[in-house]
């Protein structure tokens, strides 16, 4: 499974722009034998460029057993929640060249993940 998004996957996310905010849902599974402290070293080297980007981690944590799941769908290691202003934030830091010297720590940290873009539903109208 791929674990990191290609230029064609990339396009299609800005093909998709609305020009709003974005929350990235990240589900991480990590690889045996040093994976976590992979991604932790990652989590750690890419703080600055989030900051940069203007994203804030909504929510970092460990997952449990699965309540519901499509049947040989296998648990995640955790779930990972950032919120970037625009997508073409996200956008601008992935390509950033110096950010790019980092990613090959989550690439080696990870067995499997989701990479998935979500945005706010509107507000109910009263009534």
């Amino acid at each position: 499974m791929p674990v990191d998004p290609t230029g064609k996957d990339l396009k299609r996310f800005m093909d998709e722009d609305d020009g709003g905010p974005v929350t990235m849902l990240n589900l991480l599974r990590f690889k045996p034998g040093g994976g976590r402290e992979s991604y932790a070293a990652y989590a750690a080297a890419a703080g600055p460029y989030l900051k940069q980007a203007g994203a804030t981690v909504v929510h970092l944590g460990e997952t449990g057993t699965p309540l519901v799941a499509p049947d040989g769908d296998t648990s995640w290691d955790s779930i990972l929640l950032v919120h970037y202003p625009t997508r073409a934030a996200f956008s601008q830091m992935v390509a950033d060249p110096a950010y790019q010297q980092i990613t090959h720590l989550r690439t080696e940290a990870l067995e499997a993940a989701v990479l998935q873009p979500t945005t706010a539903w509107p507000a109910p109208t009263p009534g």
